[in-house]
């Protein structure tokens, strides 16, 4: 089954490479367009599975090329603004947008969003809709979370924490790793809110059940460990 193909129209080029990194790497492929025009030349003359528009673009705005494509196509579109207000949220929806993601924002909760409007639209990708280590599961489609059989309850931030160590178990992430994917490529801050959150995430899924997936890697970071890996 060929990819979904994603379309980034933003004019931040730092951003832009960023998402399309973070895309390519879960399996879709992309293209950037970093102006309105182009952005809007790109989605009108090819087919894609999903738009993700700046609003603030040059020479087009984001809202404008939302309006244009939606008049003749039904792709699913992801509006991406530093713009908080309502009525900017609801110019978007109003201008024909699925949803809306204000900057700065953490790339897991954007990459779920896609998961939604793709499956929605029936574009998706055959991909895992369980994630599992050991007796730990992740069900990403209704966010359930079990350890033998019991049933955890989870924060956003901690779901998406979880996530993270579950797509990459076995495998040391440095603080900066989790923070870049869980908190947002421009989170401003101290690294100690990851130590702060694996110790919530702990307390949930370890503590409980005497046994510990999450270990420490001094001087380093974290690395979920399934047993057959101890």
């Amino acid at each position: 089954m060929d990819a979904p193909r994603i379309l980034i129209v933003e004019d931040e080029e730092h951003l832009a490479e960023f998402i399309a990194l973070e895309l390519k790497h879960e399996g879709y492929a992309v293209e950037v367009a970093t102006d309105g025009r182009d952005g809007l030349d790109k989605a009108l003359s090819e087919e894609w599975s999903l738009l993700l528009l700046d609003i603030m673009l040059p020479e087009i705005s984001g809202l404008e090329i939302c309006r244009r494509v939606r008049a003749s196509k039904d792709v699913p579109i992801i509006m991406l603004t530093a713009r908080h207000a309502v009525p900017d949220r609801v110019a978007g929806l109003d201008a024909g947008a699925d949803d809306y993601l204000g900057k700065p924002f953490a790339i897991e909760e954007l990459l779920a969003r896609i998961r939604v409007l793709l499956r929605r639209r029936g574009h998706d990708r055959e991909e895992e809709v369980e994630l599992f280590a050991d007796d730990l599961t992740m069900n990403l489609a209704t966010h359930e979370v079990k350890r033998f059989g019991q049933a955890i309850s989870l924060t956003v931030r901690e779901f998406s924490l979880l996530e993270m160590f579950l797509r990459n178990k076995n495998r040391v992430l440095t603080r900066d790793q989790i923070l870049e994917k869980v908190w947002g490529y421009d989170f401003v801050g101290e690294t100690n809110v990851v130590d702060v959150y694996v110790r919530y995430l702990r307390h949930k899924i370890d503590v409980p059940f005497g046994t510990q997936l999450i270990q420490t890697v001094r001087g380093v970071g974290y690395i979920l460990k399934t047993a057959d890996q101890t």
